[in-house]
Formats: structure tokens, sequence, C-alpha cells
């Protein structure tokens, strides 16, 4: 069933959160809240790539090594990286190095380089849902793992050029990036406000 279960400190929390301190912190400051920016956006959609076939606590802890690898995930910076960095992407224990993964995120980068500001950020939000016709999800079973938002997302990101975009890491980078509200029904981080 999978309902929320009690933390560390006594609140209901999505069941997920609870096997690392790291998780409980993810959980608890970062997930699901809104996320704007189209550089803070281009990090989000690439970490969701990485993560594609293994944990999100994997990526989770090797964050701080994938921002100083891919710096910080400026695009711009990102959008200039050489061939030699490539190789020392390859190279750098502090991330996941697959090749595949790597070289869309640099291809990814030079696509957005491209891009107006903003029309990132815009382009994801466009695709967040009406959160009054999506009821609380009362267990992990009523969390989807696609959805026809993620699926048009997908789509649309595909059709400008960014690569390792399925409807899959679609749906994962509108969960941690607030545009929806998958904290379970009565999750302490159920409809929290955005983090100041």
């Amino acid at each position: 069933m999978s309902a929320a279960l009690a933390g560390p400190d006594g609140a209901l929390r999505c069941p997920w959160a609870l096997s690392t301190a790291d998780y409980v912190s993810y959980h608890d400051e970062e997930w699901g809240r809104p996320v704007h920016g189209d550089d803070a956006l281009f990090e989000r959609l690439s970490l969701e790539a990485f993560q594609s076939g293994l944990s999100w606590i994997t990526i989770l802890r090797r964050r701080p090594g994938f921002r100083t690898a891919f710096a910080g995930f400026h695009i711009e910076k990102v959008a200039a990286f050489t061939d030699e960095d490539r190789e020392r992407l390859l190279a750098d224990a502090g991330i996941i190095r697959n090749r595949a993964k790597i070289d869309a995120t640099l291809a990814n980068a030079r696509v957005l380089a491209d891009w107006a500001e903003g029309d990132l950020d815009a382009l994801v939000w466009s695709h967040a849902p009406d959160p009054a016709g999506r009821p609380a999800p009362k267990t992990l079973a009523d969390v989807p793992a696609v959805t026809p938002e993620s699926t048009a997302l997908s789509k649309a990101l595909k059709k400008r050029g960014l690569r390792f975009v399925g409807p899959t890491t679609a749906y994962a980078l509108m969960q941690a990036c607030g545009l929806v509200d998958d904290h379970l029904e009565t999750c302490v981080s159920r409809g929290r406000p955005p983090a100041r």
C-alpha cells in the first residue's frame, strides 16, 4: 500500500524519503518545490537524465560533483565545453561517466544556448497541469510514472532538439520542480509553500 510513514521526528512523509537522511532532507526542502530559471531547470533536466536506470540517491549524493564538473550547469558555459572538457567528464569519478548521457547534456546545452532567455522556463511550466484536477495521492500506487502532460512536455522538448527527455524523465522533472505536488495526502510536505 505504501501510505505516508512516520519519519525520525514523528511527522508523516512519503515512504521513499525515509531510507536515508539525504532523502529526508531532499524530500523536505526541495522535492516538489517550484523551480524557475533556465539554468536551474537545465540542471534538473540533466540530473534526471543521468538518473535514468539508476537510483536517485546515487545522483543526489554526486550532485556536488556534477555541479563542479558541469560549471554549475550554466547553459552558456556548458555549451562552450570543448572535446577536452568531454574527455575530462568521461574521466571524472565524481559524476556518472556515461558517454551517452554526457554527450546529451553537452548537446542540450548547445541547443538551449540558442534559445531566448526564459524560453526553457516558459516551455516547461506551460505543461504544468491544473492542480485542482489532480486529487492528492493517498499511496505511492496513486502516483503515476507518466502523464499526458509529461508526454506532451517530452514531445515539445524533443521537437526543439533536446535529448534524453522521454516522458518518464519529463514527469520526474515535473515532480522535482513543483509542476505537480505528488507528496502523499498525509505527508508533512504536501502543499507546502515554496522555500524562501
